[in-house]
């Protein structure tokens, strides 16, 4: 696979360490014409931009970590988020994604072609959360990544952490968006639906988590074995 470091990616201009953070995550040719791809799709039609370069090291890290098998995305993003967990996945592992948007799930679709990802180690589902996840076996995913706004699966929060195998992580990004969840005067619908989540997960006994200040920071839980 070819390496292309290149400079930080996603919607702004990080100066210092989250600029060196991203930078020192090198994409592949196939990660950057996603990205590229992504980035534009969110320009002109307002979907999520992707995971900036460092969240989606953090996401392989994790998925090696944990030897990954069985991996759930919740929002394409285009195939960015998802290339980086395929490379920490195990290489006989499957990543489902799901997405509610057609048009997102044919780019990760041509994401994934492009970077040679055999066609068994995907499977792209159109729809909701609320649609998608009952019909996924509880207990059976080693790593669920939530990306886009949280009220797009707040409502399943419960659902989410209930297809967790012990041991397994639930990874949700965005919640560092703006400073606003620490800004309780922020009552916007989404800043409380991040604090909701964060709290759930926070006073869950079976759960252990962590705030990383990464891109838009990433909540991690692990549910305990």
């Amino acid at each position: 696979m070819t390496s292309a470091a290149g400079p930080p990616r996603s919607g702004g201009s990080p100066t210092g360490a989250a600029a060196y953070a991203d930078s020192f995550a090198s994409e592949t040719t196939a990660q950057l014409a996603a990205r590229h791809r992504a980035l534009t799709s969110a320009s002109a039609f307002g979907t999520p931009p992707p995971v900036d370069p460092a969240v989606g090291a953090t996401l392989a890290v994790l998925a090696a970590g944990g030897s990954a098998r069985s991996v759930v995305s919740i929002g394409s993003g285009g195939g960015v988020a998802g290339l980086w967990l395929l490379q920490g996945m195990r290489t006989d592992g499957v990543l489902t994604a799901l997405d509610g948007d057609p048009a997102e799930l044919r780019a990760a679709r041509r994401a994934f072609t492009e970077a040679g990802s055999p066609s068994g180690r995907t499977r792209l589902i159109f729809g909701t959360p609320g649609e998608v996840l009952p019909r996924l076996s509880p207990g059976a995913y080693d790593l669920v990544f939530c990306d886009g706004p949280p009220l797009e699966y707040s409502g399943q929060l419960p659902g989410l952490l209930d297809l967790i195998r012990p041991g397994g992580s639930l990874v949700c990004h965005g919640l560092l968006t703006g400073g606003k969840i620490a800004d309780r005067s922020a009552r916007d619908a989404q800043s409380v639906a991040w604090r909701e989540i964060a709290r759930t997960v926070r006073e869950d006994e079976t759960l252990i988590c962590a705030v990383l200040p990464i891109g838009a920071g990433l909540l991690v839980a692990t549910k305990r074995s």
